[in-house]
């Protein structure tokens, strides 16, 4: 009896996943709530790139409040038209990029904030494609000699990682137009 009682339960969850999905497909997209969309991208995109600029000038306090501000940011975004899997995927990948954010804002010790920041970008890049704000190009730029990573939204290379030693230092290894 609670076997079968439990697969119902299972059975009625998974459908009303799926009529959640469907139903946000299906939601009528108006002027007005696209816009409110890209302003909530764009939110998202310049909050890092606030944190990057902040490390590439070594300012572990506006590194701290972008990073609380690009937590703000992600909380406030709805992943729309995607399969139950790549929501699920998603989802994780925020729920990763807020705890790393959460590292930066919560200490001033830059070392510390730029070791979060290049694990942020990994997760970052994984959704890239979801918050890019429409005319917006972003760049995945490498550093040569180390292999790390950062997004940009210029082809210029500022090295966040280490501005002293190779501000210049990198390549661009993918484009987002």
């Amino acid at each position: 009896m609670i076997r079968k009682y439990t697969l119902m339960l299972i059975a009625s969850c998974f459908y009303l996943g799926a009529l959640a999905q469907t139903s946000s497909k299906t939601e009528v997209a108006t002027p007005e709530l696209v816009a409110q969309r890209e302003l909530t991208k764009k939110d998202v995109v310049e909050s890092y790139l606030q944190i990057k600029q902040a490390l590439i000038v070594s300012d572990s306090l506006k590194a701290a409040s972008s990073a609380t501000q690009f937590v703000n940011s992600l909380t406030k975004f709805k992943f729309k038209k995607l399969t139950l899997e790549e929501m699920n995927n998603a989802t994780g990948t925020r729920a990763a990029l807020k705890e790393l954010a959460k590292i930066v804002s919560s200490t001033h010790n830059i070392t510390k904030q730029r070791k979060a920041f290049v694990e942020m970008t990994d997760h970052f890049w994984k959704i890239a494609d979801k918050v890019k704000p429409l005319n917006t190009p972003l760049f995945l730029q490498m550093c040569t000699m180390t292999g790390e990573t950062w997004v940009s939204d210029q082809e210029k290379i500022e090295n966040p990682v280490y501005p002293k030693n190779m501000l210049t230092c990198g390549m661009i290894k993918a484009k987002l137009d």
